[in-house]
């Protein structure tokens, strides 16, 4: 998907806040002793379906590369049978994964439990930014989905799934509490971006409009901060990359996909919001983590 020809100035209220035929799910093991067969449409969400099941799962990312452009994905038919026999599957939903919903449609299993956070959310397919896990309510929703959802798998663990949950909840306590100092610290500062990815750590009222990037949004330092998409570039964002140097404007580049080794979910978040900070606080850019 190209990067959008618009650009939005927002101010700051709470910063840093694919098909393939596939053999039947039937083949996966419902042996208690044995770990639950897991997938993760993207690798923030196996991260967290690792983080709760722990030994007690064995868990696949579909989606795992931080380098390369999502949108433009395609499932391989081994990615098909890993969903295939996947007896607990997150996905995004919103319209962004959905070569997720053909291989389950063409691998249907009636055990199999699918947690779609569009869903889980509560929200509408008309919902504008799809890049539900960096709003700070949709990790703590999904690691309880999936720890009920294991449970119900392997009810023996019951217990040890439930206080990995809590465990992972309290986890995420530096990331919110890094976005309350910052949005204290920084609320109204006006920001650059070219398209939504980060937008719920950069929590606007009212919703931000979109205007078309003129050089003088750099020239005449009308925002302090630039934020790109580093994994969905071209000749026009690296046009908008060279401007903002130009001109002094620090830029901070975010990711759709969990930048790793070195990162889980949470410490991820958290230096998403630190590169946010170091550009306001002190100009210096993070384009990489």
């Amino acid at each position: 998907m190209p990067v959008r020809r618009a650009f939005a100035v927002i101010s700051l209220a709470a910063a840093a806040g694919l098909t393939a035929t596939a053999c039947s799910a039937s083949s996966a093991s419902t042996n208690s002793s044995d770990p639950v067969v897991a997938v993760g449409a993207e690798n923030e969400y196996a991260n967290v379906i690792s983080q709760i099941g722990g030994k007690y799962v064995s868990v696949t990312a579909i989606e795992s590369n931080p380098n390369t452009d999502p949108h433009e994905f395609e499932a391989s038919p081994v990615d098909a049978s890993e969903v295939s026999k996947a007896q607990l599957i997150v996905q995004n939903g919103v319209g962004y994964d959905t070569y997720m919903n053909k291989i389950e449609s063409s691998s249907p299993s009636s055990s199999r439990k699918i947690i779609d956070v569009q869903t889980l959310r509560g929200l509408p397919n008309s919902t504008p930014n799809p890049h539900l896990w960096y709003s700070p309510e949709t990790m703590p929703a999904v690691a309880k989905a999936v720890g009920d959802d294991l449970a119900a798998l392997r009810p023996s663990h019951a217990a040890y799934f439930r206080a990995n949950v809590a465990k992972f909840d309290a986890s995420l306590k530096p990331w919110l509490s890094a976005i309350a100092a910052f949005k204290a610290a920084y609320a109204g500062t006006p920001v650059a971006v070219t398209e939504p990815v980060g937008d719920y750590m950069l929590q606007v009222d009212p919703s931000p409009q979109y205007v078309s990037l003129e050089d003088s949004l750099f020239s005449q330092h009308k925002v302090k901060v630039f934020v790109y998409n580093q994994q969905v570039t071209d000749s026009l964002t690296a046009s908008f990359l060279a401007a903002a140097k130009k001109y002094g404007i620090p830029v901070v580049g975010v990711y759709e996909t969990m930048p790793v080794p070195g990162y889980n979910y949470q410490s991820w978040m958290l230096a998403e919001v630190n590169a946010l900070r170091k550009a306001v606080a002190d100009k210096v850019s993070t384009e990489k983590l």
